[in-house]
């Protein structure tokens, strides 16, 4: 029998964890109402209630960060909408739902490269890191895409570099670094990319550069990219 609506709101405060609360805030997870449920125990509640977009909404309303994140992913992507996607990045209240909006939903929909796109120029912080992080998360799970789907993403990497706000910051430092992971072209895109974000004045744009190339250039990411380029 499908779980309701009143019978999740019930589990999720029977589950509540009030230390967990605290160690959240400590990585800056600090949403107005939470109940402290951990990620593995709302992705298995996720597993019971299954696909409902309904449902995905009314949760989503509750404003609750469990009753959000199992909106993330209990909904049908083949129904979510261009306006509920702006909605909800409008709503984002942390770095938090961001991160778990776009790698359980944003990233399946069809229009999730042309977000990365159109995000990136956004003024606000979260829309802004959703773009980014959407570019990061589609060059790990779409193992399909072509190279040319990515190149793009540099243009926009280069021209956001220079934000200095935190979340966005580490948000495009996360895509630079993911997409140079993909393979030993894309590897060597991402590291002149990097190496010329270095020569800019912006104090953000240098700590980009520096850890991305930490991890690009490392031993371990090139002998995987090279022996899976064999």
């Amino acid at each position: 029998m499908p779980m309701r609506y009143e019978d999740i709101l019930q589990e999720l405060e029977s589950l509540s964890n009030p230390e967990a609360v605290a160690g959240m805030a400590r990585f800056g997870i600090r949403p107005a109402h939470t109940f402290g449920v951990a990620m593995p125990t709302l992705r298995q509640l996720a597993r019971q209630i299954g696909h409902d977009h309904q449902l995905a909404g009314r949760l989503w309303t509750a404003g609750i960060r469990e009753t959000r994140i199992l909106a993330t992913l209990v909904d049908d992507p083949r129904q979510v909408t261009d306006e509920q996607m702006e909605r909800w990045a409008l709503e984002f209240d942390g770095w938090e739902l961001c991160d778990q909006c776009c790698m359980n939903l944003f990233e399946r929909l069809p229009n999730a490269y042309a977000k990365c796109v159109e995000w990136s120029s956004r003024g606000e912080e979260l829309v802004k890191r959703a773009a980014f992080v959407l570019m990061a998360r589609l060059a790990v799970s779409d193992k399909k895409a072509q190279d040319d789907a990515f190149e793009d993403f540099f243009i926009l990497i280069w021209r956001e570099s220079s934000d200095s706000r935190d979340l966005v910051k580490k948000a495009v430092n996360w895509a630079l670094r993911q997409i140079g992971k993909r393979d030993i072209e894309l590897n060597a895109r991402a590291i002149a990319t990097a190496q010329a974000l270095q020569a800019l004045e912006s104090k953000s744009a240098r700590w980009i550069a520096s850890d991305a190339l930490r991890e690009l250039t490392s031993p371990a990411v090139q002998a995987r990219l090279h022996q899976r380029h064999v």
